[in-house]
């Protein structure tokens, strides 16, 4: 290998749109697995298997691939241009996640790594392989090791140079290099991320529970909602923002300058009224080549009518009403929580009084007449 390999291979990086690249070894995150296997024993993965069924491969890179001798772990900023939180006040307009108003960063991020991975092998003649969240790989704590950031207070990787905002991907290697140290925690006493989460997702600093998560209730979640949650899930549609918002570090972030990663005007508070009348066809040509689109309909238009509830406008109880005759009984229910929450006291018993004899679902059933006696 040349000896200045490294230089070049950040350069290589910095080319190909990496805004950070550092290198770890696979035996740097010790404490992983014993991390891992209490948050997974107390059950706050939620229904996330595959975290449990993965979880030996999740937690020693070399249980992944015994043939891994160094991480190269790489970073990719999506810093907003805008308030992340400024869309939460629109409560007739759906707040969706930064890293999801436009393309899926898995597709534009992995392309890289392969790119330049091809590179790594065509200059050393090591063996490679590449991963960018969908595989078993604990990239924050590999992050945090090979000095990008540390992991802050509500679990997430800060950055220095980004704040919250770093994608990361990792190349896992059968080269030595050697590795860059890791970055200490600087979060000090500050609780912001811990204080602003509207669920009270985190039991401690540094403990998420994911069954309290909006962003895993509104995406990896895909039944019924706890309904002492709803309320504050607000207009939150697709995942949430806020502990990563409000963290300190984010004044030296920057906006992005990758276009395919950077809001799409129509995906900044879309209209409630609108996204719930669409049809399966027209949610997946909203959010083609984007993350919202995995969710899939159903799930998506529970969100929306669960925004819908919180929105306090009255004017869009006929859109939730529409949704009443919807083949999922997720979404029927989901509409009926809606008008209960819009629609006047007797307007709803009356609507109740229609409807309820004709459903079939329990669970839809109990949602007309939970906080009443059964409607006559």
């Amino acid at each position: 290998m040349r000896p200045d390999f490294r230089a070049a291979l950040i350069l290589r990086a910095k080319s190909l749109g990496f805004d950070a690249c550092r290198v770890t070894l696979p035996s740097t995150i010790p404490d992983a697995p014993g991390r891992l296997a209490r948050w997974i024993e107390d059950g706050a993965q939620g229904d996330m298997d595959w975290l449990g069924e993965t979880a030996a491969r999740r937690s020693d890179p070399s249980i992944l691939w015994p043939d891994v001798r160094s991480i190269v772990m790489l970073g990719v900023n999506y810093g907003p241009s805008d308030d992340p939180l400024a869309g939460l006040a629109d409560r007739s307009g759906g707040n969706i996640s930064i890293y999801a108003r436009n393309r899926d960063y898995h597709d534009v991020i992995k392309g890289r790594l392969k790119t330049l991975a091809g590179w790594i092998v065509a200059q050393t003649g090591g063996d490679v392989k590449v991963f960018v969240d969908t595989a078993p790989v604990m990239e924050k704590p590999l992050a945090a090791a090979a000095g990008l950031g540390w992991q802050g207070k509500h679990t997430n990787l800060v950055s220095r140079d980004f704040g919250s905002w770093l994608f990361l991907g990792s190349i896992f290697t059968t080269l030595e290099l050697p590795p860059d140290e890791p970055e200490p925690d600087h979060c000090g006493a500050c609780r912001a991320c811990l204080d602003i989460c509207p669920t009270q997702a985190f039991p401690a600093p540094y403990r998420l529970d994911a069954r309290r998560c909006i962003s895993y209730l509104t995406i990896e979640h895909k039944g019924h909602i706890a309904r002492e949650l709803r309320a504050a899930i607000g207009n939150r549609i697709y995942g949430c923002d806020d502990c990563l918002a409000v963290c300190p570090w984010n004044k030296f972030a920057q906006s992005s300058a990758e276009l395919k990663l950077t809001a799409r005007p129509e995906l900044v508070s879309p209209r409630l009224a609108e996204l719930v009348a669409m049809d399966d066809g027209g949610f997946r040509a909203l959010f083609a080549g984007g993350p919202v689109k995995r969710i899939g309909h159903v799930r998506f238009l529970r969100n929306l009518l669960i925004a819908i509830g919180n929105s306090q406008d009255i004017a869009l109880a006929p859109v939730a009403q529409m949704r009443l005759s919807h083949e999922s009984a997720l979404v029927r229910a989901m509409a009926v929580w809606a008008l209960w929450r819009l629609l006047p006291q007797e307007e709803f018993h009356a609507l109740a009084r229609l409807e309820y004899p004709r459903e079939s679902d329990e669970d839809v059933r109990a949602e007309w007449t939970f906080s009443e006696e059964r409607p006559e």
